[in-house]
């Protein structure tokens, strides 16, 4: 089959809180053309993200949690890209395109292997191209520790850099030179708050058959096991009660100071007595955003959930924290 005959796929990749849902939200919002189909995947058991894009202008959403789609849930990328296509195929649903999200701990070498090697799958998509984001602030820190944040620099067809005014222009341009210089056939752009051109993102024909051993030369190594940073590990706390807010804000001061280095991404749903907007908290280290979101619906359950993934979190500490931090609750 010709590759034009076939759906394209974009991986969206980046270490954890780089700003990926932040980038696909501007995707979905634009008006571009195409219908996008998109699949989310969270490091842990709740998929926070999946609940905070727009899914208005989305052909579907489907979310896989509890994992990484670069090891243990690979099946699910499988059944998951199998369905749309079928549905496709079938008339329930209409996209032109499908992006892949992976969770900030995900390689994107066997996501794309995943496309190309199973047969049923490459009769029906092919892969365009991976988009890598890179965090500014973070970025340099995390490229020094994580081989999973090198990995998706060095498979990148496309590198964004998120959050440059959070830094000065002397520390983004050493950043841009590194990342020229790990993966020097790589655009690279720098975007705030998503913003980059669709255009850019997308019909980069990236792993072309005819030249994707000379564009990827880390193509090969598919075959190599997976290393992952050691003794990360996430969890999630749920409350249907609201959160009194300063108790919850000088919680989050404290822990984000104490615990800001171990801390690699938090993020939550949140519920706050007397508020009608639920809110959406988005953290890494001690960096940390409180956006209001859309007002709670009378008839939905309101409530709060929060993921954390970290080495040698404070588990105990943090779910006593919490529940001390609900309303009503005595100190």
């Amino acid at each position: 089959m010709q590759s034009t005959d076939r759906i394209p796929v974009t991986v969206l990749t980046g270490f954890l809180g780089s700003g990926k849902t932040t980038l696909l939200n501007r995707l979905l919002a634009q008006a571009h053309g195409q219908r996008l189909a998109v699949i989310e995947n969270e490091f842990g058991e709740v998929n926070v993200d999946s609940a905070i894009l727009v899914r208005e202008t989305a052909a579907e959403i489907v979310a896989t949690e509890n994992g990484c789609l670069c090891c243990t849930v690979r099946g699910d990328l499988t059944r998951a890209l199998s369905d749309l296509g079928d549905r496709r195929a079938a008339g329930e649903l209409a996209f032109d395109r499908v992006v892949i999200e992976t969770t900030g701990l995900a390689q994107p070498a066997p996501v794309v292997q995943t496309l190309l090697i199973d047969g049923s799958l490459a009769a029906r998509y092919r892969v365009d191209g991976v988009v890598t984001l890179v965090d500014a602030q973070h970025g340099a820190a995390q490229l020094d520790a994580h081989p999973e944040a090198q990995e998706q620099v060095g498979f990148a067809d496309r590198l964004v850099i998120s959050k440059s005014d959070l830094v000065t222009p002397a520390a983004l341009a050493e950043l841009e030179a590194r990342l020229k210089d790990m993966n020097p056939r790589a655009a690279v752009r720098v975007a705030r708050f998503g913003d980059a051109p669709v255009d850019w993102l997308t019909d980069i024909g990236g792993f072309e058959p005819s030249s994707v051993l000379d564009l990827h030369p880390g193509f090969p190594r598919f075959a190599r096991s997976i290393e992952h940073t050691p003794g990360v590990e996430s969890f999630v706390w749920r409350s249907g009660q609201p959160f009194d807010r300063t108790r919850f804000d000088f919680l989050l001061r404290m822990v984000s100071e104490w615990y800001g280095p171990d801390l690699l991404r938090y993020k939550g749903i949140l519920e706050f007595g007397g508020d009608p907007a639920r809110w959406i908290l988005q953290g890494v280290h001690r960096q940390q955003t409180l956006t209001a979101g859309t007002p709670w619906v009378n008839a939905e359950p309101r409530g709060s959930v929060l993921v954390f993934i970290g080495t040698g979190l404070p588990r105990g500490m943090l779910e006593q924290g919490l529940d001390k931090c609900l309303v009503g609750a005595a100190v």
